[in-house]
């Protein structure tokens, strides 16, 4: 039970914790049930001797520890619990300064959560985006569905040239030796792409399908140590020389690539409102980033080193976790990226900081606007959750506690307070060009829109 709480310094609370006998001798026998399957004693076999019998051997305090063990996560929680305070990591200078059959009593430091001020959260600014999408706009994206909807059509008439896919067959050899990873067969190689090293690209131009041939070339000094700057030769084959077939931007491409439309000028007014919609939603989501921040950097209070402490091994788990689900783990990345696991936190700290500020302020918004959730919008959340995992909304329920739900909806509210109480300004518009390329320009968008 609680014995006192007393604030001894800034975000740090000294706990009064005790222990009473009943509940202290209890433990001790769960603790000799747990443990006496280990202990020997003479003229016992290995598990028998009684508890009376194993203290007198071994001393009365022999289960003290391992019934405090059983008792303290319990005890100093209700402890907590009952003091008011919301401690931010578990206790420190834990000292227990009586145990015995009567019971215990302890002592112990707790860090809580601080009290901070945010200043003004209403009436922030930030830039947001313009998001008109111009006729420039829908070509690039007609242009993208051209490239994914086109098709390879095989060239047996002339050479390779850039831009071609060339099919080839390679093998590379350093000083006569074949090295490792130098082979390769049918592979399509996009001439100009870059994906080879430089020169080698270059050396395929001009041969023909059926041709054998040598490409000369020099590994660049950033390459692995073993091949970095020196000279090689490759055997190389064209297989086959390949171009890529654009569609035609017509009504039957525009039936092609969607559902809907069944013209061309249809997708067009189609892809508009697509990234008209993306463009506002990118927008909204880049001006509540800045305002966010802008919040988070208005905090003012001394916040205990250990939140953000904390914050940053859970940012590391997560990022092992990401690592996990690719099928490497956290070790192998440090050993790959030669650094190591106090570099990788000290990485994380900033955001760590930036993260923690704001969720104290967000809460701050919270208890100044007096927000809170109903029974309904948690069942509303339940049930969205279960749809977006494809489960009942019970199961949900038993492993996600209503208070965390409703946490999270009036963090929402919070968010949306400050967004909705926010000033967007416009962006800075590109300095003017000169009149002749304006109107040039001007002239081309709309005669691309009135084509639309």
């Amino acid at each position: 039970m609680l014995k006192s709480a007393n604030k001894t310094e800034t975000n740090t609370y000294t706990l009064e914790v005790s222990i009473g006998g009943e509940e202290f001798k209890a433990a001790i026998v769960k603790a000799y049930n747990k443990q006496k399957g280990k202990i020997a004693v003479p003229g016992f076999r290995k598990g028998k001797a009684p508890l009376s019998v194993i203290e007198r051997y071994y001393g009365k305090g022999v289960f003290y520890e391992d019934a405090l063990d059983i008792l303290y996560p319990e005890v100093v929680g209700d402890a907590i619990k009952e003091s008011g305070i919301e401690a931010v990591a578990a206790p420190y200078d834990v000292d227990v300064t009586k145990i015995d059959e009567t019971g215990v009593e302890m002592t112990m430091k707790v860090t809580v959560k601080p009290e901070i001020e945010i200043g003004e959260y209403k009436g922030l600014k930030a830039v947001k985006a313009d998001t008109t999408v111009s006729a420039a706009d829908v070509k690039k994206k007609l242009e993208e569905l051209q490239e994914r909807n086109a098709r390879l059509v095989t060239v047996e008439d002339r050479a390779v040239k850039k831009d071609d896919i060339a099919v080839i067959d390679f093998e590379g050899f350093v000083d006569g030796v074949a090295f490792d990873g130098g082979k390769g067969e049918g592979f399509e190689l996009t001439i100009g792409s870059g994906q080879f090293i430089p020169g080698f690209e270059d050396q395929i131009i001009g041969h023909n399908a059926g041709e054998e041939f040598d490409v000369n070339v020099t590994f660049p000094a950033e390459y692995t140590p073993e091949l970095a700057g020196k000279e090689a030769v490759f055997k190389v084959k064209v297989n086959e020389i390949k171009v890529k077939e654009l569609p035609a931007l017509d009504d039957e491409f525009a039936k092609d690539v969607s559902e809907d439309a069944d013209t061309l000028a249809a997708l067009k007014k189609s892809i508009k409102a697509e990234l008209t919609e993306a463009k506002k939603a990118q927008a909204d989501r880049d001006f509540e980033s800045a305002l966010l921040e802008q919040l988070a950097a208005n905090v003012q209070g001394e916040i205990p080193e250990v939140m953000y402490d904390n914050k940053v091994e859970e940012e590391i788990n997560n990022f092992a976790q990401r690592l996990a689900q690719q099928g490497l783990n956290l070790d192998g990345y440090l050993k790959y990226t030669g650094m190591d696991l106090d570099a990788l936190k000290a990485s994380f700290r900033d955001g760590a900081e930036k993260q923690v500020k704001l969720m104290l302020a967000v809460e701050k918004v919270v208890k100044l606007e007096g927000i809170e959730a109903t029974d309904e919008e948690a069942e509303a959340k339940y049930a969205e959750m279960a749809e977006m995992y494809k489960m009942e909304a019970e199961q949900i329920k038993s492993f996600v506690p209503v208070e965390d739900i409703k946490t999270d909806i009036v963090n929402g509210k919070a968010v949306q307070l400050v967004v909705d109480n926010a000033v967007a300004e416009a962006a800075e518009k590109p300095a003017k060009k000169t009149a002749a390329k304006k109107t040039t320009k001007k002239a081309a968008e709309k005669k691309e829109e009135a084509a639309e």
